[in-house]
């Protein structure tokens, strides 16, 4: 140890590496949850009578639940349902926010005034009570959480990419593609696209964690995902019914599990936010 870095033979670990390191870990971790979520059939979540109710232990990680389903296997395949639930969101999301977000301060004028307005307008209602209209209205299930959550989740994204094509709109060579006559949509696919691409995978990876908890929240409410669902969300509610009674893993496994899944991947934004901000990538690590 040298000069407040790690030494690793010639090299020094520098918050670059750290973050490289800590995000192939975190996307080899959501891989395995999202292959052994789907390697997880449905008659592997049998029913077993006999079982019922039994604590964690060698035979059962995570303990069972009320009519004998291993916990450990429900739990997996819950959070590989949320971490698809997430990605979609996520994804709509940031498209939505990338389409209003450039076109805003391109076009202009009213079309600027409409996108803020509407930015404000659903940012003034509870994101929580507008999921569940919408998925009331869609009829619930995955379709009405996937629009309810998109709707929501667009806003913050949207604000930081109009701010950063306002700045870029007036630079000099923006003026000078539209003095040569390029149209709006030249120039936000060759100037712009390039130049907010981080801010957009930064901000699509960020708004995965606040999906998958709207998800897990609405579901246990129960204006999300049916009950037939191994959703987390659904676990949670089932296991209200019996914590007075002292069963406590069935509410503290899946509620931990859906927590760092929430942290990791907030955790895997922050990096890459690091990562492309020149000021902190090369920063070494202080110990």
């Amino acid at each position: 140890m040298k000069g407040g870095g790690i030494r690793l033979g010639a090299g020094t670990i520098g918050i670059r590496e750290k973050s490289i390191l800590s995000i192939i870990v975190f996307i080899v971790f959501f891989t395995f949850l999202l292959i052994a979520g789907s390697l997880i059939k449905e008659n592997e979540l049998f029913v077993d009578l006999t079982n019922i109710f039994a604590p964690p232990s060698s035979e059962h990680l995570l303990g069972t639940d009320w009519v004998g389903r291993d916990m450990l296997l429900r739990t997996i395949k819950g959070l590989s349902l949320s971490i698809k639930i997430g990605l979609l969101c996520s994804a709509t999301s940031s498209l939505i926010a990338m389409i209003l977000g450039i076109a805003a301060p391109l076009l202009g004028g009213k079309a600027d005034l409409f996108v803020s307005w509407l930015i404000d307008l659903v940012l003034s209602v509870p994101h929580t009570l507008i999921i569940i209209l919408i998925s009331i209205a869609c009829g619930g299930g995955l379709k009405g959480i996937v629009i309810g959550v998109t709707a929501t989740h667009w806003t913050s994204l949207t604000r930081v990419i109009r701010a950063e094509v306002m700045q870029i709109k007036e630079m000099d060579y923006i003026k000078i593609s539209k003095k040569f006559g390029k149209s709006n949509f030249f120039i936000a696919k060759e100037h712009v696209m390039p130049q907010i691409i981080p801010q957009l995978v930064v901000g699509t990876i960020l708004i995965f964690p606040h999906a998958i908890l709207h998800e897990a929240s609405i579901t246990f409410l129960g204006f999300g995902l049916p009950a037939h669902e191994p959703a987390i969300g659904i676990i949670l509610s089932e296991s209200m019914k019996y914590l007075t009674s002292g069963k406590w893993w069935l509410a503290f496994f899946p509620g931990i599990s859906l927590v760092a899944v929430s942290m990791m991947v907030h955790s895997i934004g922050r990096n890459l936010e690091k990562l492309v901000d020149p000021k902190t990538a090369y920063t070494r690590s202080k110990i």
